[in-house]
């Protein structure tokens, strides 16, 4: 949903942003029902934890709502907002305690893993078989786990790319890279990504 074509999702935005600072309490909490599945699987994705996400996603709509007076509306809601659920995450990645117990906790997947989520393995097919369910499940797990692995600023574009599917632009207003170090990082990830695959 890049800012250079609005749609009906950024006019509500909008509108609800300046509704809130207008004194509608209400506005905040259509701005959160609106965004709060992607900020959720967005923190998924870059923290490979759904306990992780959950808490991440959280503290990103709490800073929201501390911040959204000194929110510039120059970029769209939906930058601003994957920008502090991106930070949010880096900085849960960067802390000490986090790296130690991930460390002395990291025994394989497990029941919190973000691919548990049945909604992340949703088959089109209204009579999947069940190797045609494990198959994708098996898929979608090695995708995630190479994404684990690689360094959180190539996981950060490879996933706001490819799973989010945002535009070049919009990515480099979120993450503050230049199109070219972008366009680097988005090659190089994917090169990182592709040889993690093949060696699975």
């Amino acid at each position: 949903m890049p800012d250079f074509e609005p749609g009906a999702e950024q006019y509500e935005d909008k509108a609800d942003v300046a509704a809130y600072l207008a004194g509608d309490r209400m506005a905040l909490d259509r701005l959160v029902v609106r965004h709060k599945d992607r900020v959720f699987n967005l923190c998924c994705r870059l923290l490979g934890d759904r306990g992780d996400a959950e808490e991440c996603a959280q503290e990103t709509f709490v800073k929201v709502l501390r911040s959204i007076g000194g929110f510039r509306r120059e970029s769209s809601f939906s930058t601003w907002l994957f920008t502090i659920a991106i930070n949010t995450c880096k900085n849960r990645r960067s802390s000490a305690e986090y790296r130690f117990w991930k460390k002395v906790l990291s025994f394989g997947r497990n029941a919190s893993s973000c691919e548990d989520d049945p909604e992340e393995f949703e088959i089109q097919d209204e009579a999947p078989s069940a190797l045609v369910l494990i198959s994708e499940k098996e898929r979608e797990s090695l995708i995630q786990s190479a994404i684990d692995s690689l360094p959180f600023d190539f996981r950060t574009v490879i996933v706001l790319r490819h799973i989010e599917e945002l535009s070049y632009d919009e990515i480099a207003r979120i993450t503050g890279y230049n199109l070219g170090t972008l366009k680097s990082k988005l090659s190089r990830a994917r090169v990182q990504l592709q040889k993690k695959l093949q060696g699975a």
